[in-house]
């Protein structure tokens, strides 16, 4: 590893450890990863006792490539963008994922506030992620980190993982093709819900890893 590198690292992890602990503060279980594969080995030891593991759509989930060996050990797979669902499997899978017995997705935003600020267009991810499956654990890469206020962490989403996603999943909104959200009012439009998580759910077992490294949109 270069110095520029490693002194890069060094800074991120500073970062990210501020906001493990800040998580903590706040009622989370909170974990630092170094690497994306520190992150993969946590969920996969998780889900030893799940039964079924919901996916909520997220890249960083995606990057971590842990649904294969979740099947291969006989967990059962609810991931509504499995390719080949029908819109009425899509919503009932979208319905199961509310109380499975590990629920994986990734946030927007992670403030150093050990704030978890997130946008939806339906609300599957974030209702799942504040209550109903028995183990919720969240992904966010360092490029999540916020140092600022929840509006700030607000305009990241809106700025930097929302046109991506758009663009992504081929959406007829403004941002799709310009790159910059325009508050729109398209039938496509994706920012309909907006949540902001600043303590553990009271009933949640709600876990947050801070991967030093980018992982998402």
């Amino acid at each position: 590893m270069h110095l520029t590198e490693s002194l890069t690292s060094w800074s991120w992890e500073q970062k990210c450890r501020k906001a493990v602990a800040a998580l903590e503060l706040n009622g989370f279980t909170a974990r630092y990863c170094p690497t994306p594969d520190d992150a993969r080995r946590h969920i996969l030891e998780q889900a030893a006792d799940a039964r079924s593991v919901g996916f909520g759509g997220s890249l960083s989930i995606v990057d971590l490539a842990v649904q294969a060996d979740l099947a291969a050990a006989g967990k059962e797979i609810l991931n509504h963008a499995n390719p080949g669902l029908s819109p009425e499997e899509k919503v009932a899978v979208l319905r199961r994922q509310l109380t499975c017995d590990l629920f994986l997705c990734g946030t927007n935003a992670l403030t150093l506030n050990g704030e978890l600020v997130n946008i939806d267009a339906t609300g599957n991810r974030v209702g799942a992620m504040q209550f109903g499956p028995k183990k919720v654990i969240v992904v966010a890469g360092r490029n999540k980190l916020v140092d600022g206020t929840i509006q700030d962490a607000i305009q990241r989403v809106k700025q930097w993982a929302t046109p991506p996603n758009a663009k992504r999943l081929s959406y007829k909104t403004p941002c799709a093709s310009t790159g910059f959200c325009s508050n729109c009012n398209a039938p496509d439009r994706l920012c309909r819900v907006t949540t902001i998580i600043d303590r553990r759910p009271r009933l949640t077992d709600l876990q947050v890893l801070v991967v030093n490294a980018a992982m998402g949109l």
